[in-house]
């Protein structure tokens, strides 16, 4: 009797959190109060950022310290078209943050990327960190920007000619935007160009030696994760009204690392579920008189014990490694030493 060389399917459990996730945040505002809702939609802000992150080391290899450079860098660019130039439209403002985000990382990446030397992974992490940290003392000391005082929105935003303020339409809207994000994100990962940034991460010099210019791939979704974190930073400057030197040094990079790392990288869904579970976290200890001075302290342990016990994060819990890294790379050469029949 032939063997059947069909292989078995397994439950796919992205789908499925995709969809929980997905009816669990258009539930947020419905079973919240108003200031939740607003705290809820900061989240959603920060996830943004935290996928600009994952696209950058979770897929690409490229450990950046310096995503909150384009997210501040947009941000204040919204800050500065709405008090000098009376721009408050959000469908002007989003493209003009995507832009400014763009084109910086285009700068970055161009710069630490684009040698004639390929460069190490140490050399790209202090190259951005260095980047946010003199981006943050450069505005701190620029009086034309606030200086150490930042910048204040004092008008609220508009979507095409209506006012919206924090609470829950503008949690939709953001919501709207997270979900471009990372259905964007998605299609790249699994397109043909996220064939080759698999590729890259597993194994950049045997690509190379097939002729691909590794460098140029790597700038190309270094610059997308910047026109992301551009994104992000346009609708924090309107949603909190104020942008300052911090939204754009290494103290929120940081952040972005550790959401990622902390929710699990490679999977885009991560990202999310770590802003979650990490601004909670620092919400309620926070909010508690006995911990206050010591929840800072309380939270990275926390996020010590998580990012040791398992790797992969929290997603790489209920996520098999074949699921999380696709049907090529380590998942295919597991199978392919498994035997040629399809097997699992």
């Amino acid at each position: 009797m032939a063997r059947d060389e069909t292989p078995r399917r397994r439950l796919r459990i992205i789908p499925i959190i995709e969809i929980a996730l997905l009816a669990a945040l258009v539930a947020v505002p419905h079973v919240t109060s108003d200031f939740q809702t607003i705290i809820a939609s900061r989240m959603l802000i920060l996830a943004i950022l935290a996928i600009s992150f994952d696209l950058c080391w979770g897929y690409s290899g490229i450990m950046t310290f310096g995503q909150a450079l384009y997210f501040g860098v947009a941000g204040y660019v919204a800050a500065l078209l709405a008090n000098k130039a009376g721009v408050v439209e959000l469908l002007l403002i989003i493209p003009a943050s995507m832009a400014t985000g763009l084109v910086a990382a285009l700068l970055v990446g161009w710069f630490l990327l684009l040698g004639k030397r390929t460069p190490t992974v140490i050399f790209v992490a202090l190259g951005t960190l260095t980047a946010s940290y003199a981006a943050e003392r450069l505005v701190a000391g620029w009086q034309w920007v606030g200086a150490a005082n930042g910048m204040s929105i004092w008008e609220f935003a508009r979507v095409a000619g209506l006012e919206i303020e924090p609470g829950v339409w503008f949690y939709y809207f953001i919501l709207l935007f997270l979900i471009l994000a990372y259905l964007g994100s998605r299609w790249i990962v699994r397109s043909q160009f996220g064939l080759v940034l698999a590729g890259m991460r597993q194994n950049e010099e045997r690509l190379a030696y097939f002729g691909y210019r590794v460098q140029v791939f790597k700038a190309l979704i270094f610059a997308f994760a910047g026109m992301i974190a551009g994104l992000s930073g346009g609708l924090y400057a309107f949603h909190e009204g104020f942008i300052g030197p911090a939204s754009m040094g290494i103290g929120l990079s940081t952040y972005a690392v550790l959401y990622g790392l902390f929710g699990g990288i490679g999977t885009l869904l991560g990202p999310i579920f770590g802003v979650a579970a990490i601004e909670t976290m620092a919400f309620i200890l926070s909010d508690i008189n006995a911990l206050k001075p010591y929840w800072p302290v309380i939270l990275g342990f926390i996020m010590l014990i998580v990012v040791v016990w398992r790797p992969t994060g929290l997603l790489g819990v209920i996520l098999s490694e074949r699921e999380r890294i696709g049907s090529f790379g380590i998942g295919a050469r597991k199978k392919r030493k498994g035997g040629g029949d399809g097997a699992p």
